[in-house]
């Protein structure tokens, strides 16, 4: 385990990784720890498309009133329609299910009235009318509601405002739980690590890692990554890509950090998990969840040498630096 911050009480966790590198497992395995709850599934709004750290941007290095409100609307739409209709396929939960009803809706309302400055009624055309200018007659207009987001010239104020929905959600379902600390599941935490310390400072995040080969083919059996080797390919190469040059310039050395091998857990499991545990600021605990080589290696056969060859020539400069060979 590469990084360890001692401290007295065990701060958030986010958990990051590529996709089928582990990252479920290893988010289940510390949620089993009796001081950290595990939130039961990716919550998707703090580093999706229309989640926080797009209208962190929106709000205040690219804020105009349009720019503004789109973010406003994309982030109404995620928080109160796609993440409320939609359950998760393995654990059966809507996000506000998996955090808790109450914590969830008292952060989304609360959230609102702190970044919206005022709204209003704008007139449009009617459906139908036929007309397309604003001097159209009474008859031929409708209107609607409109919001002019605040601006934040300080961005460390709207920050605040979101870490306040986060702690509600997150370090609400914790207490429910028993717990002093919560642990974020979501892979893509992967490219946006800078914005996750901005928002909550004293997190540690967890990088899990698994050999890239392996990881293309994981990627090739699921419903929503490319049935192809070559798409598969075109989808992570970026993705290693990012991280990688974000990395060569990253100052990890004054952060809560830790990067972990998915085989290295299987190989030594209760000394790798002690010094897990121990990255996390928390003391060793024996989990009935583990990893398992088994579980990591079988599909070490699933291409044919040519196949190989190619995904290994690909990222030829990926391995190694992910620390393989």
């Amino acid at each position: 385990m590469v990084g360890y911050f001692p401290v007295n009480l065990p701060s958030p966790i986010f958990v990051a990784g590529t996709g089928r590198s582990g990252t479920s497992q290893l988010a289940d395995i510390l949620g089993e720890h009796p001081e950290i709850h595990r939130i039961p599934i990716e919550t998707r709004f703090l580093v999706d498309p229309g989640g926080f750290r797009d209208l962190a941007d929106a709000l205040t290095v690219r804020y105009d009133p349009y720019v503004g409100d789109d973010a406003l609307r994309r982030l109404s739409d995620l928080l109160t329609v796609r993440l409320v209709g939609r359950k998760d396929i393995d654990r059966g939960h809507t996000v506000p299910e998996a955090i808790g009803e109450r914590h969830y809706w008292n952060a989304v309302g609360r959230l609102w009235s702190e970044l919206v400055a005022t709204t209003f009624d704008e007139s449009v055309p009617a459906a139908g009318s036929g007309h397309t200018d604003w001097a159209a007659g009474p008859f031929e207009r409708q209107s609607r509601r409109r919001a002019i987001p605040r601006y934040f010239g300080d961005r460390s104020e709207l920050l605040k405002t979101l870490r306040r929905s986060v702690d509600e959600m997150f370090g609400g379902a914790a207490a429910d739980a028993g717990k002093p600390a919560w642990c974020e599941k979501t892979p893509f935490n992967l490219l946006c690590m800078e914005f996750l310390w901005e928002l909550v400072p004293e997190a540690t995040i967890v990088h899990i890692k698994r050999h890239p080969v392996a990881v293309v083919a994981s990627h090739v059996d699921q419903p929503w990554a490319p049935s192809t080797v070559e798409g598969v390919l075109a989808w992570l190469k970026p993705i290693y890509d990012r991280w990688l040059t974000w990395k060569a310039t990253a100052d990890l050395g004054s952060r809560r950090y830790g990067e972990v091998k998915a085989e290295d857990l299987a190989a030594d499991w209760p000394t790798r998990r002690e010094a897990l545990f121990e990255s996390v600021g928390v003391d060793d605990f024996a989990t009935t969840s583990t990893f398992h080589l088994r579980g990591l290696t079988h599909r070490d056969g699933q291409f044919d040498s040519t196949t190989r060859t190619l995904i290994e020539r690909t990222l030829a400069d990926v391995i190694p630096a992910m620390g393989y060979t």
